[in-house]
């Protein structure tokens, strides 16, 4: 159980300088490569809790959000490699 806590907390901490990164990111760039990591973060929580729950419907619905998160950060450098 503690290393579960301990697990949780750093994804939380993470999930926090992600989102720090979102809003106060310098350049674009920073906020699209934070936005990429709060979505593999999301997909690992996700994913544990498909393990706690031992539930594999859970497993599907992270793959589906990898994708979709994959796409987004294609789309948004494909936005921004046209913007130059």
């Amino acid at each position: 159980m503690t290393t579960l806590i301990v697990f949780l907390s750093l994804i939380a901490f993470g999930a926090v300088l992600a989102l720090l990164r979102i809003f106060r990111g310098p350049t674009l760039s920073d906020r699209v490569a934070a936005l990429d990591i709060m979505n593999v973060i999301v997909t690992g929580v996700i994913v544990l809790f498909a393990l706690i729950e031992e539930n594999p419907l859970f497993l599907d619905i992270a793959l589906v959000y990898a994708a979709l998160s994959f796409l987004e950060t294609v789309v948004v450098a494909r936005y921004l490699e046209g913007r130059k």
